[in-house]
């Protein structure tokens, strides 16, 4: 149950931060952030979520999730060098979800931090415009715990007058087990699957169902190419 505690609820809603809703829990952090990213519409982030802010649920109304930007692990965060006792929202100070431990700062000296990764993925969605203009088509597949999804478009070719196709296969396992998933992928047989991320080249598709595992909570970006190279166009 994500909101247990009455104050975590207002009116109809749930006043509280992605963060403390998944436990901290990062895998889950970076799939809902993946689906976000990767869903048809425009992605929209809330302030802090990039670098796993927490909430104070003691404050009232819809305060608890607009306490101040932990910017570094400074006075008041970084977000101000007033007196604390002057600030409109006190700054997050406790163990776990405070800007001791969790602050902009540290995160960018930190390669392997969350907001590295968010940085990444923002970075691989601009690369391939198809997640905010091309096509959503789900995939069927027999496991109920994945799901997969092409995403399409058509774009004038960068050297020639000719188009070509940019299609991004997307594969999310949304549950806490690790996942196998066959897909039948036969109409794009012939192309190869690149994952963004890495940049690491899958066996080519053929007639027969493509087959993946995922790890918990995992999701994979594929860009499906003719030729190696042609996703970096």
């Amino acid at each position: 149950e994500y909101a247990k505690d009455p104050r975590m609820k207002r009116n109809v809603g749930i006043s509280r931060r992605l963060a403390p809703l998944i436990e901290n829990d990062r895998r889950v952090a970076e799939l809902f952030h993946g689906l976000l990213f990767s869903l048809p519409g425009s992605p929209v982030m809330y302030y802090g979520d990039e670098i796993g802010m927490g909430d104070n649920i003691y404050l009232g109304d819809r305060d608890g999730v607009r306490t101040p930007m932990q910017w570094t692990p400074d006075r008041n965060g970084g977000f101000s060098s007033a007196d604390f006792a002057q600030l409109y929202l006190p700054a997050q100070m406790d163990p776990v979800y405070g800007y001791g431990s969790i602050n902009v700062e540290s995160q960018l000296r930190n390669p392997g931090s969350l907001l590295h990764w968010v940085q990444n993925m923002v970075h691989a969605r601009k690369q391939h415009p198809v997640f905010g203009t091309g096509t959503f088509e789900v995939v069927d597949v027999a496991n109920d715990a994945v799901l997969v999804f092409l995403r399409r478009q058509v774009r004038d070719h960068p050297r020639d007058d000719g188009q070509l196709e940019d299609v991004v296969l997307c594969v999310n396992n949304l549950s806490p087990d690790a996942q196998p998933v066959e897909m039948d992928l036969s109409a794009l047989a012939g192309k190869r699957p690149v994952e963004l991320f890495g940049r690491v080249p899958f066996p080519k598709i053929g007639e027969l169902p493509y087959f993946v595992t995922l790890p918990p909570y995992g999701f994979y970006w594929f860009s499906l190419v003719d030729e190696l190279g042609d996703d970096l166009e």
